[in-house]
């Protein structure tokens, strides 16, 4: 694995030195606006962002600027230690490695075939990880590139066209994607008025319910296992929008469907309905946005304890704000707050009821203008019939610094009082050092 580390780390290394920028690739494809700022980054790009990377690699490979095709990608390694606790039976493992690469190529269809507002967008998934949250006990996901298995896998993560009509007022996007970029998104960048002040990816945290609300867990498709289906979004006012997604819902009885070329299609669905509004606040326009969604799962769902039920129902909500800035009206330095709840009606699914809390602080190091750290709090009520504990909470702080181009180094402490998988010993306490690089 540490091998492996390497060989990936030295690949993307070379491809960033050798690219040209560090920003989007604005000039050959009109998606920047879907495109985390290079800036303050998520912890795992491909579960949030629909289209992933700078750019960097088709300017390597020098395609031309007029052409429409754009190809990026990112690659996440990471090395995580189990400092305290873990499993009692059987003895974990106290150190676990992981390796992402994405692989990205979209096509303005304008430039590439003369075909006005359409992007064409295509994803390769390869993961070779360890099981790192088992190991801790973490019935949610203290680490969010590994959860169900195999943990080796290569896959056609995303194959989708998108359509934009009446001047970008309405978006339909249809194909295998992944539905967390367009619900339940509180790591999205917030716009604002003024491009000094936007806010850039909401957190960089790394467990599993920042990108998934726990309540959502094994119904919702997303990194890594996308889904066929359809999402349609209308923009009503500029600020505000609403989105609804109809999926192929196996992946709530077990399917992996990420790994599945073609989508199943049968009694199990998965539809959702989300609409959100963003503002700026006072005088300093400090931006902050809510949104509230629900969800339908249809089909039997059962656990392991042969517990059924037909389908399954939920809500949801979270939201941002700018609490305090650092220079108004001059740059993003300042501290923003975030928040997260679900619910569902479930007696299978993991989690009935989650709880999610951070704080986010940008650019507060002297002459470190693109780095960030934070804290989160995961909250999430246990289904009493398939777990003992009642709860599970999860902490964590991390550090986020940017240290070439497009290239950051991370780190975080996870703190879980009462891990929620049996055989859990208490106070478990990990670290993970993570390099992100967007290419």
């Amino acid at each position: 694995m540490f091998k492996k580390n390497i060989v990936w780390l030295l690949t993307v290394v070379l491809i960033n030195l050798s690219a040209v920028e560090n920003n989007s690739d604005k000039s050959s494809l009109n998606v920047s606006a879907n495109v985390a700022p290079v800036n303050n980054v998520s912890s795992n790009a491909a579960s949030v962002d629909m289209v992933t990377g700078t750019g960097a690699l088709g300017r390597w490979l020098h395609l031309p600027k007029d052409s429409g095709i754009r190809l990026g990608g990112l690659w996440i390694g990471d090395m995580n230690a189990l400092c305290h606790g873990g499993l009692s039976t059987p003895p974990p493992k106290k150190f676990a490695g992981i390796n992402l690469l994405v692989l990205d190529l979209a096509i303005d269809t304008e430039k590439f075939c003369n075909i006005k507002n359409g992007l064409f967008g295509a994803e390769f998934l390869q993961l070779n990880g360890q099981d790192a949250n088992r190991y801790a006990g973490a019935a949610q996901g203290y680490n969010s590139l590994v959860d169900p298995p195999p943990l080796n896998r290569s896959e056609l993560y995303q194959l989708w066209y998108r359509h934009t009509f009446f001047d970008n007022k309405l978006i339909i996007r249809a194909g295998k994607t992944v539905p967390t970029f367009d619900f339940n998104n509180v790591i999205h960048p917030i716009t604002a008025s003024s491009s000094t002040i936007a806010i850039p990816a909401i957190t960089g945290l790394i467990y599993t319910p920042i990108f998934v609300n726990s309540s959502m867990l094994g119904v919702l498709p997303g990194y890594y296992n996308s889904a066929w289906g359809i999402t349609t979004t209308v923009f009503p006012l500029k600020t505000s929008y609403i989105a609804y997604g109809l999926y192929d819902g196996n992946l709530a009885r077990g399917v992996q469907t990420g790994i599945k070329i073609g989508p199943t299609i049968n009694s199990y669905s998965f539809q959702i309905l989300e609409g959100g509004h963003s503002w700026e606040l006072g005088e300093q326009k400090k931006p902050g946005r809510f949104a509230i969604g629900g969800w339908r799962q249809t089909g039997k769902l059962s656990t392991t304890t042969d517990i059924t039920e037909q389908g399954a129902l939920g809500i949801y909500f979270f939201g941002t704000q700018r609490l305090w800035f650092k220079n108004p009206s001059i740059d993003k330095s300042g501290i923003t707050f975030f928040y997260q709840f679900g619910v569902n009606n479930s007696i299978t699914l993991p989690f009935p009821k989650y709880l999610g809390l951070g704080l986010t602080a940008f650019s507060l190091i002297a002459k470190r203008p693109d780095d960030s750290f934070g804290i989160g709090l995961a909250l999430a009520w246990l289904n009493k019939r398939t777990f003992t504990h009642k709860t599970e909470c999860m902490l964590q702080a991390y550090y986020q610094l940017k240290f070439i181009k497009s290239s950051y180094l991370e780190s975080a402490f996870t703190y879980i009082p009462h891990p929620g998988l049996p055989n859990s010993k208490p106070q478990t306490v990990t670290f993970t050092t993570r390099i992100i690089t967007l290419f």
